[in-house]
């Protein structure tokens, strides 16, 4: 079984408008009270939607244990840095989660491992949860992407005090090589590197490692407990295949 609980996000990217974006949102809201799992914390969400909608996606959110966060922020505290979000401005909306080092991020804006660690470090600075994005560029083995991975994780957290390192952080795994990739990773790959990564995490009680690629209904059950949930991409833009995989996590976080 995966630790407890099941950690399920979803990024919106720039795919969904401002009225789509609260109709979504809205939608997943009305349904969880079908979901015990999810209101009693044994499946665990987080949503991050444009930067725009956050604040009203707080408000829908409001009476519900589902997080919601940014999918950027800068890496300095505060200052003049035009068309930025700073860290403290996310944890005084109420956010809860921040997405740091995506693999487009580093692709199409140069975003490099010393700008992910200042991020990590200006997010747990806030107590905001950093959904660390990583995975290796070549194709290679499970032991190579593990050792690949292992250094990212170590690099991300370098600037972060030995309290800020026992705070949640959620690390999302996905192998850039396979990214809109004709095939995706095998599920042997994914389950391998996974649990290399969470034993390389066992110091930090608090981690989540979750898969976000090509994620989707019964990968959660296949992987059989090697990772601790999912990051959703453009499957879960359907609230009702949302559900479903909420469903699947429910059945896999209740006590048999």
């Amino acid at each position: 079984m995966p630790h407890s609980p099941i950690t399920l996000g979803i990024s919106f990217k720039m795919y969904f408008g401002y009225a789509q974006t609260l109709t979504w949102c809205r939608n997943v809201a009305a349904s969880l009270t079908q979901h015990p799992a999810v209101l009693d914390g044994r499946v665990s969400l987080f949503v991050l939607p444009s930067f725009p909608a956050i604040a009203p996606v707080l408000d829908i959110f409001a009476d519900s244990p589902v997080g919601v966060g940014g999918q950027n922020l800068y890496q300095s505290a505060y200052g003049a840095y035009t068309g930025e979000v700073s860290g403290a401005m996310l944890a005084e909306m109420g956010c809860s989660h921040v997405e740091i080092g995506h693999a487009e991020r580093l692709r199409l804006f140069g975003e490099d491992a010393t700008t992910v660690a200042a991020k990590v470090q200006v997010a747990l600075e806030h107590q905001l949860t950093p959904v660390l994005c990583i995975g290796e560029t070549e194709h290679g083995t499970p032991a190579a992407a593990i050792a690949d991975c292992r250094a990212q994780i170590d690099n991300a957290l370098s600037r972060a005090t030995p309290t800020q390192r026992q705070q949640p952080i959620v690390i999302a795994y996905e192998p850039h090589w396979a990214i809109g990739a004709s095939e995706p990773a095998s599920l042997e790959h994914i389950a391998s590197v996974c649990q290399g990564l969470r034993e390389h995490m066992d110091s930090h009680p608090a981690a989540s490692i979750i898969y976000g690629g090509s994620a989707g209904p019964g990968l959660l059950t296949r992987l059989a407990g090697q990772a601790d949930g999912l990051f959703l991409g453009r499957f879960a833009h359907d609230p009702a295949a949302y559900e479903s995989v909420i469903n699947e996590a429910s059945m896999l976080a209740t006590p048999r």
